[in-house]
C-alpha cells in the first residue's frame, strides 16, 4: 500500500460529535494517516441520527462525499443506529460502528485497499454495560470521546500524565470537553440512549488533563458537553462531582471561561446553582432541557416539570445571578398535545424571559415509546404550531436582548471582521447557537476578553462599545 494515506473528517450534528471526530483524528494520526481536506484518499463522515432532518443531511453529505471520487466511510450516530440497513441502502459508503473506533486506522486501511468490511447489526448499547451505574467503570466497551492512554505522535497529547486522545481539527479560542456519554433517562421521544448507551462519566483527572492540554492549544473557553451534564459523577459514586470539577477546571492556567451545556431541570440542585453562579471563571449560563411546559405533556414524554416548577427554577437562578444566560428547546405537536396544552407552553414562554428558544416539531422515531402512541397530531397542525411558536420565540428573545442594552459585558473575541469590527460572545451566549456581540476596536485578537457595554441589539445579537480604559 502507498505510504500516502490521507483522510478528511466531516462532522455533522452536535458538539459531542465534534469531540468524537477529534478522537478519531488522533487515532488516525497515530496509525500513520494524515488529515487532508483538499485531496483525501478517504472521507469519514461523522453522521447525526437524531431526527429526520439530521438523517437527511447525513445522507446528502455521504452522497456528496462519494461524488468527490474518494472512498467514503459512514461513522457516528446514524451509522451506529442503522448499521447493515444503512449499508444496504447506501452502497457508496462503508458503514462502521463505535466499536471500530479503537482500530480506525486498520479499518481505513481496509477501505483504501478495497477489502470489504461486514457492517454491524444494530443493538441496544445499553445492554453492553451494567444496569447499576457504579459498576460501569470497569466495563470493556468502546465509548467515543473517552479514549485514553494510547500511544500518540508528538503534539497530540501531553508528554506525561493522563494522555488525552485528541487532535484539534479546528482552531479558535473555544473547545468542547466531553464530560460523559450516554443517558439513563427514558424520554419517550428519544432514541439516543439505545445507540449511545447508558450513562458513563469520564474521570475528573482525565478531564483536567485534557482541559490543560486544550489550554496549551490556545483554548480560552471550555464548553462542557454530554447527553446530560447534571448526571455527571453518579456512576463515580459522587453526585456532587460536577460541583467539585467546575472550580478545578476554571483554575487551569489559560482557561478564562467554563460553560456547562445540557442540564436536566429535574437534576439542577441548589449546590450546583451556587457553584455555577458564584465561581470565578464559570459563566452563569444555563442550557436547560425543558422540552415542553405543560405538565401533562411532560408526563407523556416521561419527563419532570410544569410551568410553576420551571418558573421557580428560573427565579432561583436569577436571584443568584440576574445577568445569567438561559436557553432551552421545545417540542411541539407531541402525540396527544391539545390546544390547551400548547397554549400552556405559550403562556410559560411569555413569562420565562429566555435568551434563546429552540422550536422543533415532533417527528416519529423508530424504537421510541412515543412511536407507538395514539393521538398523533396531523402534520399541518404541527407545522402551524411550529410557525406560531417560532414567531413568538423570535419576538421574545429579541425583547430579552433589548433588556441587556446598557449592561456591561465581558466579550470573548472570536473573529476579526475587518474595518475595526470584531465578533465575539458575552458570558450569557453559548457558541454558534446563542447569538453574538459585535464590537468596534483596534488591535483586538481572537481569544482576548474585553470589557464592553451593550448599546444596541439586532434580534438576539448585541452591538457593544469597548469600555474606556480597557
Amino acid at each position: 500500500m502507498s505510504s500516502r494515506r490521507t483522510v478528511s473528517l466531516i462532522t455533522l450534528g452536535c458538539a459531542r460529535n465534534e469531540v468524537d471526530s477529534e478522537e478519531l483524528a488522533a487515532r488516525l494520526e497515530a496509525a500513520g494517516w494524515r488529515t487532508d481536506d483538499d485531496d483525501p484518499d478517504v472521507i469519514v463522515v461523522n453522521t447525526c441520527g437524531f431526527i429526520d432532518s439530521a438523517k437527511k443531511d447525513s445522507i446528502d453529505t455521504l452522497l456528496a462525499a462519494a461524488d468527490s471520487g474518494a472512498k467514503v466511510v459512514a461513522a457516528g450516530c446514524m451509522a451506529e443506529r442503522y448499521g447493515a440497513q444503512l449499508a444496504d441502502a447506501l452502497p457508496e459508503a462503508t458503514v462502521i460502528s463505535f466499536d471500530d473506533y479503537a482500530h480506525i486506522g486498520e479499518r481505513l486501511d481496509d477501505v483504501l485497499a478495497g477489502r470489504p468490511l461486514v457492517p454491524h447489526s444494530p443493538r441496544d448499547r445499553r445492554t453492553l454495560l451494567p444496569i447499576t451505574p457504579v459498576e460501569r467503570g470497569g466495563a470493556r466497551t468502546h465509548i467515543p470521546g473517552h479514549g485514553q492512554d494510547d500511544p500518540l505522535p508528538e503534539g497530540v497529547a501531553p508528554a506525561s500524565g493522563p494522555r488525552p486522545l485528541r487532535k484539534r481539527l479546528t482552531g479558535g479560542p473555544v473547545a468542547s470537553l466531553k464530560l460523559a456519554s450516554g443517558c439513563d433517562r427514558r424520554c419517550t421521544f428519544c432514541a439516543i440512549p439505545a445507540f449511545r448507551g447508558s450513562y458513563v462519566s469520564r474521570r475528573p483527572e482525565d478531564l483536567l488533563a485534557e482541559a490543560a492540554w486544550l489550554a496549551g492549544q490556545g483554548v480560552k473557553e471550555l464548553v462542557l458537553v454530554s447527553e446530560n451534564s447534571t448526571s455527571y459523577g453518579k456512576d463515580l459514586g459522587d453526585l456532587r462531582a460536577l460541583e467539585k470539577l467546575l472550580p478545578a477546571l476554571a483554575a487551569i492556567e489559560g482557561i478564562e471561561r467554563v460553560r456547562v451545556s445540557y442540564l436536566q431541570p429535574a437534576e439542577v440542585r441548589p449546590g450546583l446553582l451556587d457553584v455555577m453562579t458564584s465561581t470565578e471563571g464559570v459563566v452563569p449560563y444555563f442550557d436547560l432541557s425543558f422540552q415542553h411546559a405543560s405538565g401533562t405533556v411532560l408526563r407523556r414524554m416521561r419527563r419532570f416539570g410544569d410551568p410553576e416548577r420551571f418558573l421557580d427554577l428560573l427565579a432561583q437562578i436569577r436571584e443568584r445571578a440576574p445577568e445569567a444566560g438561559i436557553r432551552s428547546n421545545f417540542i411541539v405537536g407531541f402525540p396527544g398535545e391539545t390546544q390547551e396544552e400548547f397554549d400552556e407552553l405559550v403562556a410559560f414562554l411569555e413569562k420565562a424571559r429566555l435568551d434563546v428558544i429552540g422550536v422543533f416539531g415532533y417527528s416519529d422515531e423508530e424504537g421510541t415509546e412515543a412511536y407507538g402512541f395514539e393521538g398523533k397530531i396531523d402534520q399541518d397542525v404541527i407545522d402551524e404550531r411550529v410557525a406560531t411558536l417560532t414567531e413568538l420565540a423570535e419576538e421574545l428573545t429579541a425583547q430579552r436582548a433589548e433588556e441587556r442594552i446598557g449592561t456591561e459585558l465581558e466579550v470573548l473575541i472570536e473573529e476579526d471582521l475587518g474595518d475595526g469590527g470584531y465578533e465575539g460572545r458575552a458570558a450569557h451566549q453559548g457558541p454558534e447557537v446563542d447569538g453574538a456581540v459585535t464590537v468596534q476596536g483596534i488591535g483586538l485578537v481572537p481569544g482576548q476578553i474585553v470589557q464592553a457595554v451593550a448599546v444596541d441589539s439586532e434580534g438576539v445579537d448585541l452591538i457593544a462599545r469597548i469600555k474606556a480604559g480597557t
